[in-house]
């Protein structure tokens, strides 16, 4: 008879199902269309700058990510950008140095960053929190220095001469591949272990989940995509220099992640947008970036803890906490 009841209940209320499958479909739908019209921009705007700009952001959208992927078993890292500098790196000397085509300089320098990760990781595993993250920056200091100080390197290989349209579909389909994976790894077995450990590496580790593997794992994974765009970088750019790659480079990708929200997946993804293409809109406050990039991070930590994704959220709420008022009023009065 239950089982009956339970049928019956399903079939009665075709709404509820509808709604159920509408909001499954909306959110892949919602990423497809963005995703159209991202690539239908070098078809409306003829401008190289505004592509330049693009790919820049689409770069760091990967590497931001890529950042956030790490934390996700609690530990905060303080050299992502010179990780993306060691891919970028690997890739210069494959390409000047041994000859090879990008597409052997790429995969190569992304498992060469990602074997330097884990190998770099290891004795790091078992730090936490503020001891992982001073760690991490020491070992990011000491990367500038045995990339040669800021001399810069050059003679890179280019990928496609110097059409900028075919750069930015090359990345466009990199960042969108990149994301899949990385989205696709945060919610499969091994991330919800990650997790596990994130909110208490005690329990996690009584239910037999390998703690020091797993935070592994997870600087493995970040520092594969980041050095993948780092060495994409390096054969875009084809101009290395360390100063790229320093300290601020990885606070930048710290404040991507922190604006936009470090506890949604979409966080680094709309604050990198945001930090990079508002400047570049509003050329006059440009140099004023790193201390508008400052406030708006305090500002978010006091208003939207969340980060800036949180946002479209709290003005719904906001918007039916409203309407529920007047309508209570509206009873009231009556």
């Amino acid at each position: 008879m239950s089982g009956d009841q339970f049928g019956t209940h399903i079939l009665s209320d075709p709404t509820t199902a509808n709604r159920k499958w509408m909001n499954k479909l909306m959110k892949p739908m919602i990423t497809a269309g963005v995703v159209v019209v991202i690539a239908l921009l070098p078809v409306l705007f003829e401008s190289i700058y505004l592509l330049h700009i693009l790919i820049q952001t689409f770069i760091y959208i990967i590497a931001a990510v890529s950042l956030r992927t790490i934390t996700i078993s609690g530990q905060f890292p303080l050299a992502h950008g010179a990780f993306m500098g060691i891919g970028a790196y690997l890739a210069g000397i494959a390409s000047k140095w041994l000859g090879w085509p990008p597409f052997l300089t790429i995969p190569a320098a992304a498992l060469g960053t990602m074997g330097i990760g884990m190998l770099i990781g290891f004795p790091f595993a078992r730090l936490r929190a503020l001891y992982y993250a001073m760690g991490s920056l020491f070992f990011g200091i000491g990367v500038v220095f045995l990339t040669g100080g800021y001399s810069g390197f050059t003679g890179i290989q280019t990928m496609f001469g110097g059409s900028k349209v075919a750069y930015y579909y090359f990345f466009l389909g990199l960042t969108v591949v990149s994301l899949l994976a990385l989205y696709r790894f945060e919610f499969s077995r091994i991330g919800n272990n990650m997790k596990a450990i994130a909110q208490s590496h005690l329990i996690a580790s009584s239910v037999g989940i390998n703690e020091i593997w797993y935070r592994i794992l997870a600087v493995g994974v970040g520092c594969f995509f980041v050095g993948l765009a780092g060495a994409c970088y390096a054969h875009y750019n084809r101009v290395l220099s360390p100063a790229s790659f320093d300290f601020m480079a990885t606070l930048w990708l710290v404040m991507y992640v922190l604006i936009g929200g470090i506890n949604n997946f979409a966080g680094p993804i709309v604050g990198t947008i945001i930090l990079i293409l508002i400047p570049e809109f509003a050329r006059d406050l440009k140099e004023y970036s790193p201390y508008l990039s400052a406030a708006l991070l305090l500002i978010v930590a006091y208003i939207m803890p969340k980060g800036l994704v949180s946002l479209p959220g709290l003005v719904l709420s906001g918007y039916l906490e409203r309407k529920k008022g007047e309508k209570n009023t509206d009873v009231s009065g009556n």
